[in-house]
């Protein structure tokens, strides 16, 4: 069996019979944003996505990272981006920071009307000059141009995961700011030779979140998974594209083989990207 990916599970789904929160992470609500049908299936019925390769260059960029702006919290001073920049922003210093970064775990919220306990792991806080607090998001790739705005279309998601631990962590007492910054790295592959090293360029994007999608949709995602029907496919999903364009295709082949073993399986039936 694969070590990634488990296949079909039992535990850890949603009954509505249980007087226990369930936990719903800052990703699954994400789910759900993208195609209720698969974030059903996922915590109602216990199949989930198959999961991506684990990026371990971007784990390490965010490790490094979190140990700079660490050094500078524990200093009391700016981190140079911030002072290149020109923001009025230090690394905060809060005795939740260690527990709200750490995955499975984060910045934590019992929905009281849903009993959803909605959380999701932060990378960084900082404070400015009044008090208020940013949420912080370390995004590490490697593009031809530089990267100084959230313009692609996968850049929503990013957005939305923003505006989401806003919504935790001003729900954990704290006064935060709408707007919250990217610490976008992006390595250099024009270099004429490698030579054991990878250079970055960081960049910081600043972005004003808007919270007051979430809790309606913590709702809708509450709904969902209190229904007895499967929601249906859409188009707009990859993932039920592919899944019912399998057994289109998984049928046909059995009936032509039953109708006539000697034919060649065709795949007539298949859709053209």
């Amino acid at each position: 069996m694969s070590k990634y990916y488990r296949g079909r599970r039992t535990r850890n789904l949603y009954r509505s019979s249980s007087p226990k929160p369930f936990k719903l992470s800052r990703s699954k609500l994400e789910l759900f944003i993208q195609c209720p049908r698969c974030f059903y299936i996922d915590r109602r019925l216990g199949l989930g996505r198959p999961p991506g390769f684990p990026f371990s260059l971007n784990s390490a960029v965010d490790k490094l990272l979190k140990t700079e702006f660490d050094t500078c919290r524990v200093s009391k001073v700016q981190h140079p981006i911030q002072a290149g920049y020109g923001i009025p922003h230090l690394p905060a210093i809060n005795d939740e920071l260690e527990n709200w970064r750490e995955n499975f775990k984060g910045v934590q919220v019992n929905h009281k009307a849903t009993n959803l306990l909605v959380f999701g792991a932060i990378d960084d806080l900082w404070i400015d000059d009044i008090g208020n607090h940013a949420i912080v998001d370390y995004k590490a790739t490697s593009k031809k141009d530089r990267i100084l705005e959230l313009d692609q279309p996968w850049h929503d998601g990013y957005k939305r995961q923003m505006e989401i631990y806003q919504w935790l962590v001003r729900r954990n007492g704290l006064s935060v700011s709408d707007v919250g910054y990217f610490v976008y790295c992006n390595g250099n592959a024009q270099l004429s030779e490698f030579d054991n090293r990878l250079e970055f360029e960081t960049t910081l994007i600043p972005y004003e979140g808007d919270d007051s999608w979430v809790e309606p949709a913590i709702v809708a995602a509450h709904a969902c998974l209190n229904s007895n029907s499967v929601p249906s496919a859409s188009n707009d999903c990859d993932y039920c594209l592919y899944a019912s364009t399998l057994t289109e295709v998984v049928a046909d082949g059995a009936l032509r083989i039953e109708n006539d073993p000697s034919t060649p399986v065709s795949n007539s039936t298949a859709r053209s990207n």
